[in-house]
């Protein structure tokens, strides 16, 4: 070789070795699926999986200084700035797992995914689940308005995952606890980075999180994370859940509905608007109590009015007079440093049976048929429809349920499970919001029991009402009125608040500090204990992975809260997507009121081409799940057909709002789609979707497969489709059970 030969080379070498990424000069782990080139001083990682091109899967954060290496065939061990962090990474079969130990607090930055490595497109858990098209502009500019994503709430599960065509890179947070994502633009691309906070509550607890390398399969990446939940002893399937909670298996093929007006009266319960006049102006002592809490509107009616009132005066006088006798029943046991639950419970019952006595010439003589939406009669016309199974909740709170205990134990009996919404998750001040009954727990618990900062303050509560609590301080307070609530009531089900969502905090409360992950087992475990102990079947907002666990069932996961904080949608009546206002008591707007989903909600939450049931690829089979009851089946005008196949094809129960004056309308429409529903998720809830794939180019067709063979196919395609010969109706989904069954469900054309 000549020497100028010799030169060119090395000149062309070293310019090489210059140009080419980090990853190049790093150490390689090796085996028969991939090659993983990784550089020990910052992290940048590539990977080559056999017979395909080499993919950045992290470009590096600032170099660290590098000590005690170690490295075998498959492992390196390492250390960082002579020991201020401590790392590992092991390569077994398809998974890449890392660990990084800090020895003091602080926020590290250790992964940044490039831009260039989004491939064809992102796998991200929004909710149930979205593809994220590379290059589409909507979507990036969706992502990036969001902010910072932490992986216990922001994300349903905590991994997401890139599309390259012939295989998949899915990163697994298998310490989901204190992460931050952030999305950066490169050019018309996507990039990520990936910080971690080491907290001073446990400074040493590892970083520890793997990436998997996954077949052509979009959801690989949930089914390793389904994996390493079983594999760790982390994943309860619905069938041994069923076994400890024996009333749950009435959650199978039940639709779920919110019951709205559960005051004590309804209009059928006054049988003379004199009488009840006279009565309200009298001055007997139940009646001058009550009515001295009217408001001005009401106060006015009631000195003005002369028989007979008509419809909008009635409204008026019986909205008033139910709201005196919920505050008079509060009165017991409101406003103290912790409230006597015992008291409570037997509280309303009392005050019934006084009004009772005291206005037996105005209300009807049969205290136990009173009511509006939560009445014997409602019970009666559920009944009369042909719904056998339903999951009721009482969205105002278990006030309903001790004003009419006997409507509670009716559908009890009716084979229904019937729950109040209730809460623990903030603990308000003895003089905020009187009507958020759930979250008075007493002063004791608005101060000893809050979430402390880092700073020494109190968290402030949901909407900045009272304080965010620690769910070990407050569980005595949970189960006595837990206990209380339900024997007096008859409640055969429970759901709880917030306990779900993800939303996990660290608290720094002298001699009673929490790390999030015991926020998150503190949540769990009052779930369960609801669940096992009381045998209730238990529920919750969300059911995101890190707090799933209790629970049996969740709301929100098939949709989600949207648009929080838009002002169209919260704050403009003027503007059509206006969601309303959270009045009437007997029926709000906020549920019942019919809107379109403006852009680009629409298309991020609704557009089938994006959607993937990466959550149920995880926990069908585990968790029963349904929508936020912000936008229940029949909330959002202009995507009924893509909300109702998806719920369809993914096999998950509707969620519906009623109230006495909606029963005729919507009960027809709910009995509809529970004839098609009901047998099938009796069948498959208890079982894992074992395939999802789409049929066609367009993904307008799309298939999920669960283990027992049955195949779901929708067809979200406004004409009909085919597949393999046989003839898809537009707008419809079709069951192939196993054994050679078929039966399809169209949707209604809604004019």
């Amino acid at each position: 070789m000549s020497p100028m030969t010799y030169c060119l080379r090395y000149v062309l070498l070293l310019g090489a070795l210059l140009c080419s990424p980090p990853t190049l000069a790093g150490n390689v782990l090796e085996n028969s699926l991939w090659r993983v080139e990784l550089d020990p001083a910052t992290l940048a990682i590539r990977v080559t999986p056999a017979q395909h091109s080499p993919v950045q899967a992290s470009s590096g954060v600032t170099g660290y200084k590098v000590s005690n290496l170690k490295q075998s065939a498959n492992r390196m061990d390492w250390q960082w700035d002579d020991g201020a962090w401590t790392l590992s990474a092991a390569l077994d079969q398809r998974d890449l797992s890392l660990s990084i130990t800090a020895r003091d607090p602080g926020e590290l930055s250790f992964l940044k995914q490039p831009g260039s490595s989004m491939g064809k497109g992102l796998i991200w858990p929004l909710a149930e689940g979205r593809y994220v098209p590379a290059g589409d502009p909507l979507w990036q500019t969706f992502l990036l308005d969001q902010g910072a994503f932490n992986t216990t709430q922001d994300l349903s599960l905590p991994l997401w995952g890139v599309d390259h065509g012939g295989f998949t890179l899915n990163w697994l947070m298998t310490n989901p606890y204190n992460n931050r994502l952030i999305f950066s633009a490169e050019n018309n691309t996507l990039a990520l980075t990936v910080h971690h906070q080491f907290t001073s509550l446990e400074p040493n607890a590892p970083l520890t999180f793997k990436l998997s390398l996954g077949d052509v399969d979009l959801l690989a990446g949930a089914r390793r994370y389904r994996k390493w939940l079983v594999d760790s002893g982390q994943y309860e399937t619905l069938s041994d859940k069923l076994l400890k909670t024996p009333e749950a298996k009435k959650l199978l093929g039940a639709s779920h509905v919110y019951l709205w007006g559960n005051d004590l009266l309804g209009p059928e319960d006054v049988r003379s608007w004199p009488a009840l006049l006279k009565e309200l102006r009298g001055n007997g002592v139940l009646a001058s109590e009550l009515r001295s809490s009217f408001d001005a509107e009401s106060s006015q009616l009631l000195a003005r009015a002369e028989p007979p009132l008509d419809r909008y005066q009635q409204v008026t006088l019986l909205r008033s007079l139910n709201a005196a006798l919920n505050r008079k029943a509060r009165s017991g046991w409101q406003s103290v440093v912790e409230p006597d639950m015992q008291k409570l419970a037997d509280g309303y019952g009392v005050l019934r049976a006084e009004l009772a006595v005291a206005f037996s010439d105005a209300v009807t003589a049969t205290p136990e048929r009173w009511g509006n939406t939560l009445s014997l009669t409602t019970i009666e016309q559920l009944k009369a429809a042909g719904l056998s199974r339903l999951w009721l909740g009482l969205g105002e709170g278990w006030e309903g349920g001790l004003w009419h205990p006997e409507t509670v134990r009716q559908g009890v009996a009716a084979g229904y499970l019937v729950a109040p919404y209730d809460s623990y998750e903030t603990a308000l001040t003895i003089t905020e919001n009187p009507d958020w009954t759930t979250a008075h727990l007493g002063s004791r618990a608005n101060q000893e029991c809050a979430v402390v900062l880092e700073t020494g303050t109190f968290k402030s509560g949901f909407q900045q009402s009272g304080h965010y609590t620690d769910p070990r301080c407050v569980r005595p307070l949970l189960e006595a009125r837990i206990k209380a609530v339900q024997s007096k009531a008859g409640f055969n089900s429970w759901f709880l608040d917030a306990y779900a969502t993800g939303m996990l905090f660290d608290s720094y409360r002298v001699g009673a500090t929490m790390t999030q992950a015991q926020n998150a087992e503190g949540n769990i475990d009052a779930s369960r204990w609801v669940n096992e102990t009381l045998k209730l079947p238990t529920g919750s907002e969300d059911g995101n992975a890190t707090t799933a666990q209790g629970v049996l069932f969740a709301h929100g996961m098939q949709t989600p809260v949207i648009g929080w904080g838009d002002s169209d949608m919260s704050k403009n009546p003027q503007s059509p997507y206006y969601l309303g206002r959270w009045f009437p008591d007997e029926q709000p707007q906020v549920f019942f009121k019919t809107v379109p989903l403006k852009e680009p909600y629409r298309t991020v939450h609704f557009a089938p081409q994006t959607r993937l049931p990466l959550y149920q690829a995880v926990f069908h089979g585990s968790v029963i799940t349904t929508h936020h009851w912000l936008f229940d089946s029949l909330k959002l005008s202009n995507v009924r057909a893509e909300n109702e196949l998806t719920q369809l094809l993914y096999n998950v129960p509707p969620l519906y709002h009623l109230s006495a004056a909606t029963l005729k309308q919507r009960l027809p429409v709910i009995a509809r789609q529970d004839v098609f529903f009901r047998p099938l998720h009796e069948r498959l809830a208890t079982q894992a979707m074992t395939d999802f794939r789409w049929l066609t180019e367009d993904r307008q067709v799309q298939q999920t497969t669960f283990a027992d063979g049955t195949r779901l196919v929708a067809n979200f395609d406004v004409r009909e489709r085919e597949m393999d010969g046989r003839p898809l109706a537009d707008r419809s989904i079709t069951a192939f059970d196993a054994n050679g069954g078929v039966t399809t469900y169209q949707v209604a054309v809604q004019r």
